[in-house]
């Protein structure tokens, strides 16, 4: 299941173990063609990744943070970290190989 990111509750969400980010508009296509994805990959990681929706319109602030300049975007964080970044509706399987790189799987 996926976490709702706030600007004050971010640094906890990320903070421990594999994180992935999504952030989104309800406005924007393909946030809503990679939706679907997002959320299978929470169902299949679940315990392993914490998934995590971040709104750009209500985290204005983290978007700047992190130089969000297209959506969807997805920034992969181990242990509070960036370590890795997705631009579009990419496929889930390139998704699943950057997971199961920082995994170690």
């Amino acid at each position: 299941m996926e976490q709702i990111a706030t600007n004050a509750n971010f640094p906890s969400l990320i903070g421990e173990g594999v994180a992935m980010v999504d952030f989104w508009a309800t406005w924007c296509g393909p946030c809503r063609v990679l939706g679907p994805t997002v959320d299978d990959i929470a169902k299949e990681y679940e315990g392993r990744v914490t998934v995590i929706k971040c709104n750009v319109d209500d985290c204005e602030d983290l978007a700047v943070e992190y130089g969000i300049r297209n959506i969807p975007t997805l920034i992969f964080f181990k242990d509070g970290q960036p370590v890795d970044r997705l631009v579009g509706a990419v496929p889930k399987s390139e998704i699943e190989g950057i997971l199961d790189s920082i995994l170690g799987v």
